[in-house]
């Protein structure tokens, strides 16, 4: 399953010049959240594939206006293409905003999905839209990771984690990929990204093959 990974900024590529060749052979679409809901409508209209999402923290845009046609999975567990795919959104606390939450409310959260898991069987792609605690995050509160995922991470081992919430231009140290202990490979997905995966189902595993898409020219188009 080829998955395309997107979160906190539009791509030019993806919109303004849309080209199909440039979705080919991508079967789902995940939204690690702070996306226009009108992007998200687009793409599922144009590329005709499944798009799940959760909320980032400048979401609050959805609770009124989800964007139409796409899937929520914030707080579940649900399956496409073989793959359980578990979401959780929203950011550390900063502000009043419904979309954060203490280090406290989000252990909540984790607890209600293990739950889910074990229903499910397991996890084999958890979507969120924070980092998790000391990978990728950023030392400021807003941009702090949730020291909780660490034990979803290493209770269920899935083969990614998906994120967003820090910026490519928030500086030189910025990171897309890291090994966790798990074993997990964690993704920003900033922008965008493809990975391609195969569901455990299938008899082969999970394997890892990551193809994050480089950039040049004003008009945002890729080189492969």
């Amino acid at each position: 399953m080829k998955i395309l990974a997107l979160a906190d900024q539009e791509s030019k590529s993806l919109w303004d010049y849309y080209d199909p060749e440039r979705v080919k052979g991508v079967e789902l679409i995940i939204s690690c959240g702070d996306l226009d809901a009108a992007y998200l409508e687009f793409l599922v209209t144009m590329t005709n594939c499944p798009v799940l999402y959760v909320m980032g923290n400048h979401d609050t845009e959805y609770l009124r206006n989800p964007p139409g046609g796409c899937t929520d999975i914030d707080g579940n567990i649900v399956r496409a293409g073989g793959l359980r795919i578990a979401g959780l959104g929203g950011c550390m606390k900063y502000n009043e905003s419904p979309l954060q939450f203490t280090e406290k409310e989000m252990e909540k959260r984790v607890r209600s999905l293990h739950r889910k898991a074990v229903m499910a069987g397991g996890i084999d792609v958890l979507v969120t839209h924070a980092p998790v605690q000391g990978t990728g995050d950023m030392e400021d509160l807003p941009h702090r990771g949730f020291a909780c995922f660490h034990d979803l991470l290493n209770r269920w081992k899935p083969a990614y984690m998906l994120h967003g919430h820090v910026h490519r231009t928030y500086g030189s140290g910025f990171r897309q990929t890291f090994r966790h202990e798990s074993g997990t490979m964690i993704v920003n997905a900033c922008e965008r990204c493809l990975i391609d995966a195969v569901p455990a189902s299938s008899g082969c595993g999970l394997y890892e093959r990551l193809r994050p898409l480089r950039f040049s020219g004003a008009a945002g188009r890729p080189d492969r």
